[in-house]
């Protein structure tokens, strides 16, 4: 996943795991640990939406303090899975292109 301002899964995941070991974290970001904490992200970001309606959740970006909140927690979620994959040596861009794939034939289009 590359964007024009250089940013790729590869170069995400050097920053996070620097960012980690300067801190001396490595010996707890084991594939239980980061999972755990995965886990415990994506619920804080379902927490946001919990008693919205249909209709107030797809508006959550309306409001500038929802917003801000929606974005921290997805960067909580892709920061944790990134470092995850990068642990167990998961391609995650390939392993989601496999899965699409494998969705694709199992649920055809009608």
């Amino acid at each position: 996943m590359t964007r024009d301002d250089g940013l790729d899964v590869a170069a995400l995941q050097r920053r996070l795991a620097d960012f980690a070991a300067v801190r001396g974290w490595e010996p707890y970001h084991t594939p239980k640990n980061l999972a755990a904490a995965l886990s415990v992200e994506a619920a804080e970001l379902v927490e946001i939406f919990q008693w919205l309606t249909p209709e107030e959740s797809a508006a959550v970006m309306a409001d500038a303090g929802t917003a801000h909140r929606v974005r921290d927690e997805a960067a909580d979620v892709l920061a944790y899975l990134l470092q995850f994959c990068e642990v167990l040596g998961v391609d995650v861009l390939a392993a989601l292109r496999d899965k699409i794939e494998r969705n694709e034939q199992r649920f055809p289009a009608p």
